[in-house]
């Protein structure tokens, strides 16, 4: 279930058309603490350069060599020693990497792998580089109900980390303020502060052009399901209340939402979802030999088939989510904030 919940947030997030900022499962250092950093599943950047190259007779696989062979010869200013020692953006076996990370330097940035399209003749790859510091992180929390127990043992415990890693990779610091409402408060260079409500920090960070309300800020989104343990909005338990507090955005993908996405993928499977539904298969059947129905690794023909799903039914597919808060708030907003955010002028902000 928990793969689901992801490949949905995924998928929806290159539905919004922002593939070439999405860095998967980075550790990302807590704001102005480096000695600390977390796993977070996917976490958006700036780009800062992009080109596409093509690769002649491309037998498979597409690994990190043959692509570092088409690079000029400076590398894209990255150094020898920040390259992957080996790594494939496409297998033997059409298994493909998502959002491929051929090298990182602390100093350069990281530069991510796209493929844009493959057959044996030509294969079009396009290059990205991405700043380190990312603009806004994804987060997929579900716990299952073990047999016997009326809730998951873990759940609190899921709730309260996904909390912490929410509340201290960026700037902007929740508070709680004396009427109970949830506050926010931002430092400035010159050691004064701007508090206000959460909301409207956020919508004034978002829609700013300064440079030092934006350096650090990173928007945190929380993406959960049920399955018995999170209940709805309108009836959140601890868990809900806990991860509402800490994220700026909590999203709700409901039982609903979620059946509709299983009874089309797996159970009732549409003819056009067929290659996601036998990759899936492929690697959740008992004596699999690999796994090829993730996030990371995600099979070559099911991936096409996922980006074109939750394309054409985008709407659809966008009210199989709630927002949980902000409260009066709905996913074109979040989706209206991302886009903003991804056209700030990061270069700069970040020089």
């Amino acid at each position: 279930m928990g793969t689901l919940v992801e490949i949905a947030t995924y998928y929806l997030l290159r539905a919004w058309g922002f593939r070439n900022s999405i860095a998967i499962e980075r550790h990302l250092e807590e704001y102005n603490n480096s000695t600390i950093s977390h796993n977070v599943e996917y976490s958006l950047h700036p780009i800062i350069a992009s080109r596409r190259f093509k690769l002649e007779n491309s037998k498979l696989p597409i690994s990190l060599s043959k692509i570092r062979n088409l690079l000029p010869g400076d590398n894209m200013g990255f150094p020898n020693g920040s390259f992957k020692k080996s790594i494939q953006l496409l297998t033997s076996d059409h298994v493909l990497r998502n959002s491929c990370t051929l090298a990182e330097d602390r100093n350069k940035g990281i530069l991510m792998s796209h493929l844009e399209s493959y057959d044996e003749i030509e294969t079009e790859i396009e290059l990205n580089i991405l700043k380190m510091q990312p603009w806004a992180i994804f987060e997929c929390k579900r716990v299952g109900i073990e047999e016997g127990l009326k809730k998951g043992p873990q759940t609190i415990e899921k709730a309260k980390q996904g909390a912490y890693v929410a509340r201290t990779l960026s700037s902007l610091q929740k508070i709680r303020m004396p009427n109970g409402q949830l506050g926010g408060l931002i430092y400035l260079q010159d050691g004064s502060y701007l508090i206000d409500y959460h909301s409207r920090l956020i919508e004034q960070i978002v829609h700013s052009e300064s440079f030092e309300l934006l350096r650090q800020f990173s928007l945190s989104v929380g993406v959960v399901s049920n399955h018995g343990n999170w209940f709805t909005g309108a009836n959140k338990n601890k868990e809900l209340e806990v991860l509402g507090a800490s994220y700026d955005w909590l999203i709700f993908l409901t039982d609903m939402g979620l059946t509709e996405f299983i009874r089309e993928l797996l159970l009732d499977p549409t003819p056009k979802l067929a290659p996601a539904r036998n990759a899936f298969l492929a690697s959740y059947a008992q004596g699999k030999k690999k796994n090829r129905f993730t996030k990371v690794q995600m099979d070559l023909t099911a991936d096409s088939v996922l980006q074109r799903y939750f394309s054409d039914n985008h709407d659809r597919i966008q009210g199989w989510f709630n927002v949980i808060s902000p409260v009066t708030e709905n996913l074109t907003t979040l989706q209206k904030q991302l886009a903003i955010l991804r056209s700030k002028d990061w270069l700069n902000i970040h020089n």
